[in-house]
């Protein structure tokens, strides 16, 4: 007992004992004997341990983040590189240019030239407001113009300030080095001739897109595919560095036209011509290649300057010769008189009286312009008697008589591929009333378009086959046989008694060629649905007559009455001066040589008698003279035809 009493009082244990009184005493008290040593103990396994778990959680922490990056740049970069790309990598267009229009002989008619158009950043421009005025001088708006553009587009990082202006225009406004403000390469569309081809080219817009004419009709053809390819700009919009090529640009095609720009100029300057001499309101000319269809001129006034589009007046832009219907007078009767001889209801020698120059039509009357009594078949086209051409087409069927002219394209599209082209008005019989078969056999109560008259007389020159009329030079079109050669031929021979002495069109005569044709003088329409006192005038024609190379329709609108206004004295002469250039530019060999050296032979003895006698030797006449030298062509401004 007194053993484990003298162990308790030196702290010691045993077994299972409880700590000695003193122990916990020192202990509640803070233990001042051996605390010392168990404090430096437990401070250091604590710092250690500590070191240890902040190393360790850090070691963690940094393989986490290496593994993470490692992650998001090697393994996993994509959604991180498409945002950097966003902000510093562009795709930019290339642009290319369109095809070339050419003539039949590679002469150009449409070419596109490089320009540059200015455009800026808004964002980067509003932070600059100061430099705002300058740029507004150097592009020609006033200030506040421009100031109240940016402020639209501020949340954008580009608008066009220019556009499509010259290189050295450019250069000047970009050498302010303005902050935002650059410039970018891009192609205008120039038209040499003008004036003179606007009808037929039509024009584009300011992207470069057709928007009239054949430039709208093969838009596809022409414009090509603009190319793509990446860039790196920095933050002002600057481009540091090309990266690659995204897809080649490819250029448009190139596109050759039937289109003559020698018989184009001819017709745009004669029938301007006669419209100034007229007092004429407006008119169209169509010369088309009897044996192929082709176009070789299509004429149109008034007219506008496709290089300055926007300055001029919207209704001028409609190829008239193509889009605009008008009742075609008396050039329906040779086709009436040649459905009547198919038909077999006459003959060429068959006998009319058209005394005394009128005849009922219902609650009217179909009349002359004098009475010319007895005529035979030839005589009625000669004269150009309504009268006659009445009591002829009163032989037909009137189903007969609309197929017939079915036949010959009236009533429905020609088919040339033109944007805006009209059908025209042929009512079926089934919509006619008691007079209208009287007034359809001189032009009155249907509708065509100068394009389509022109195709009825190529048919008629070339045995009766109908061709489809065409722009492209190589397209080819199957003919349609739509009425007997001879039956061409006899009208062929009635037409050319037209243009001799005795007939409506002496005007349209040509110096060494038989010309075949007919003119026409059709009244308006006037606001309440009668007929006016104001005119549309017509000639049209096929020349030579032995081998016919040539249809041409010429329309003069609204001519004014105490100037004249009859097809023969209005529109005749342009028909003429046209043709007589053409003829000796396509080099057509004459037909009517004997007239040709009678005319010669007098002239020269006219200069002989002029010279005392003394031979001079034998020259052509002056209208051949003139017609076979170069034939003058509009400059290339673009002002156009002057």
């Amino acid at each position: 007992m007194s053993d484990r009493i003298a162990r308790n009082r030196n702290g010691k244990k045993d077994g299972g004992s409880r700590p000695s009184l003193k122990s916990l005493l020192a202990h509640l008290r803070g233990g001042h004997d051996d605390a010392p040593r168990s404090r430096n103990r437990a401070s250091a396994f604590n710092l250690r341990n500590r070191l240890l778990l902040v190393g360790g959680a850090l070691g963690l922490c940094s393989l986490a983040l290496v593994g993470r990056a490692f992650t998001l740049q090697v393994v996993n970069d994509d959604f991180y590189r498409q945002q950097g790309d966003a902000r510093f990598i562009r795709e930019i267009p290339i642009p290319t240019s369109r095809g070339m229009i050419t003539d039949r002989n590679g002469e150009p008619l449409a070419v596109s030239t490089p320009v540059e158009s200015v455009w800026g950043n808004p964002q980067e421009l509003l932070k600059n407001p100061a430099r705002i005025p300058e740029l507004a001088r150097a592009l020609g708006v006033p200030p506040d113009y421009l100031m109240r553009k940016l402020s639209q587009r501020a949340d954008k990082e580009f608008l066009y300030l220019k556009r499509r202006i010259n290189p050295d225009q450019a250069r000047k406004i970009l050498a302010h080095n303005i902050p935002g403000v650059f410039s970018q390469r891009e192609f205008r569309r120039f038209y040499p001739q003008g004036e003179a081809m606007a009808h037929i080219l039509g024009f584009t817009n300011i992207d470069d897109r057709g928007q009239e004419g054949l430039e709208l009709a093969f838009d596809d053809w022409l414009r090509g595919n603009a190319g793509a390819k990446r860039v790196i700009r920095d933050r002002q919009g600057r481009i540091v560095e090309s990266i690659d090529l995204v897809r080649a640009a490819e250029p448009g095609h190139d596109l050759t036209l039937t289109i003559d720009r020698r018989i184009q100029y001819l017709a745009f300057r004669e029938l301007r011509a006669q419209l100034l001499s007229t007092g004429a309101s407006s008119g169209s000319a169509v010369v088309l290649d009897v044996a192929t269809g082709e176009v070789l001129a299509m004429a149109n006034l008034p007219a506008y300057n496709p290089n300055a589009v926007g300055l001029g007046n919207p209704d001028t832009h409609r190829n008239r010769a193509v889009t605009d219907v008008i009742e075609p007078g008396s050039t329906m009767k040779p086709l009436t008189v040649a459905a009547a001889l198919e038909a077999g209801v006459i003959t060429t020698n068959t006998i009319f009286d058209t005394n005394p120059g009128w005849m009922p039509n219902g609650r009217y009357r179909t009349t002359d312009h004098h009475n010319y009594g007895v005529l035979n078949t030839t005589g009625v086209i000669t004269k150009s008697s309504n009268v006659g051409v009445a009591k002829i087409v009163a032989k037909l069927p009137s189903q007969g008589y609309y197929d017939f002219l079915r036949r010959f394209g009236y009533g429905r599209s020609t088919h040339s591929g033109f944007p805006g082209e009209s059908s025209g008005v042929l009512m079926p019989p089934s919509r006619w009333s008691g007079t209208t078969k009287q007034t359809m056999s001189y032009g009155y109560g249907l509708s065509a378009t100068p394009l389509q008259i022109a195709q009825a007389y190529a048919a008629l020159g070339n045995g009766g086959k109908l061709i489809t009329p065409t722009f492209v030079k190589g397209e080819r079109h199957e003919p349609k046989q739509v009425l007997d050669p001879a039956i061409t031929h006899e009208i062929m021979r009635m037409m050319q008694t037209v243009t001799e002495p005795g007939g409506t069109a002496t005007q349209a005569a040509i110096l060494g060629y038989h010309v075949a044709g007919k003119t026409g003088t059709a009244r308006k329409f006037n606001d309440t649905g009668g007929y006016s006192r104001r005119y549309v005038s017509f000639f049209a024609g096929v020349v030579p007559v032995q081998n016919p190379r040539f249809s041409m329709v010429v329309v003069v609108n609204d001519p004014d009455p105490e100037k004249g206004y009859f097809g023969g004295l209005v529109s005749a002469p342009v028909f003429k001066n046209v043709m007589d250039g053409a003829l000796r530019l396509m080099d057509v060999a004459p037909d009517d040589i004997d007239t040709w050296l009678a005319a010669q032979a007098a002239a020269e003895a006219k200069r002989n008698k002029a010279n005392g006698g003394k031979p001079t030797g034998p020259v052509l006449p002056a209208v051949v003279a003139a017609n076979s030298a170069s034939l003058p062509l509009p400059a290339p401004t673009q002002g156009g035809v002057q």
